[in-house]
């Protein structure tokens, strides 16, 4: 038998045994930065290689909190005298709950189809495969009876398929997309197994992601990027991102993002069992151009809700390489 080494992380476990097996996949709140985290069609859209780290500490001081790191590399394949129809790109992925993780790693292909003669529009269709290896870390609890076989002394760890498809459609003022993913989580396997036991655990479900955006001039030095997220499960409430954010001088974004639960494409049966609160959390957003090839970017996520006293806050750091890059061109802009 065990005890505590955080309460959070007897309230994870407990969650495990009652069968709360899934949860919908990783948000970041800057993903408006890099869409190829929601959405694989994404793959080439700023038309040079981008590489993209962030890093995302959620629920600061909560003990056994959510922390989360992704790295993604993408571009366009470009061939001589040839249009760069073809968008690829690689994302990799650590996730930890308490004593959960989660390691994924993920392809992207995108094609990508000029809608005018300027290139200036294109939809891309995407398809992403990889893996995610989840793991729990029996030696990050504590026993009450050493030596129980049925609680694991060691890390035991699940590998999965995973694969996920999308459609996006970009002009040089607007965009929207709609996406897929973890599309074979119905079919893997929801545990662990450990000497012949098997442990339920949190596993990322079938999600679907409404994205869109547009890009509004105030005057030559300002613009506003008003934009939105809808997701769901089709299990939880779907959620739903506002975001707002103010374009200066080429140089500066700055803006927020309100987070809310929505009662729409929900299984009635498990939010009337559960019932959430609708209010989750708000956004803070900088992210600044050091050159035209390197920026940087900071969230900070204010929870709304009852857990706002117990921490303080998400804290959220990106940086973002464009290669062999020239400023975008007024005519065919990227601030998508």
């Amino acid at each position: 038998m065990y005890t505590r080494k955080n309460w959070f992380t007897v309230v994870l476990l407990l969650c495990l045994g009652a069968g709360a097996k899934a949860q919908q996949s990783v948000q970041f709140s800057q993903y408006i930065f890099n869409g190829l985290s929601v959405n694989p069609a994404y793959a080439g859209y700023k038309d040079v290689m981008y590489l993209n780290a962030t890093f995302r500490d959620q629920w600061s001081g909560y003990p056994g909190a959510p922390k989360t790191g992704m790295v993604s590399l993408d571009g366009p394949l470009k061939r001589p005298n040839r249009d760069a129809n073809v968008g690829l790109g690689v994302q990799a992925m650590m996730d930890k709950l308490g004593p959960q993780s989660a390691i994924s790693i993920y392809g992207s292909y995108s094609y990508r189809i000029r809608l005018d003669d300027e290139d200036t529009k294109r939809i891309c269709f995407g398809i992403g495969v990889g893996a995610t290896q989840y793991s729990l870390d029996g030696n990050q609890l504590e026993y009450l009876d050493s030596g129980d076989r049925i609680v694991p002394d060691g890390v035991a760890k699940e590998t999965a398929p995973d694969a996920r498809v999308g459609i996006y459609y970009y002009s040089p003022t607007f965009y929207f997309g709609v996406s897929a993913l973890d599309l074979f989580s119905k079919f893997t396997s929801s545990g662990y197994k450990w000497r012949g036991y098997t442990y339920e655990s949190i596993r990322r479900r079938q999600s679907v992601y409404l994205t869109a955006g547009y890009m509004y001039s105030l005057s030559e030095q300002v613009s506003l990027k008003p934009s939105v997220m809808f997701k769901s499960d089709f299990a939880g409430p779907a959620g739903l991102d506002l975001n707002l954010m103010m374009y200066i001088d080429n140089l500066l974004w700055i803006g927020g993002s309100y987070r809310t639960n929505v009662g729409v494409l929900t299984n009635k049966a498990i939010t009337a069992a559960t019932p959430v609160e609708s209010t989750n959390a708000a956004s803070a957003i900088l992210e600044y151009y050091i050159t035209s090839k390197y920026r940087i970017g900071y969230s900070y996520d204010m929870t709304l809700n009852k857990l706002a006293g117990m921490q303080s806050g998400s804290h959220e750091i990106s940086i973002g390489i464009l290669f062999n890059s020239k400023q975008y061109s007024t005519s065919n802009p990227r601030y998508f």
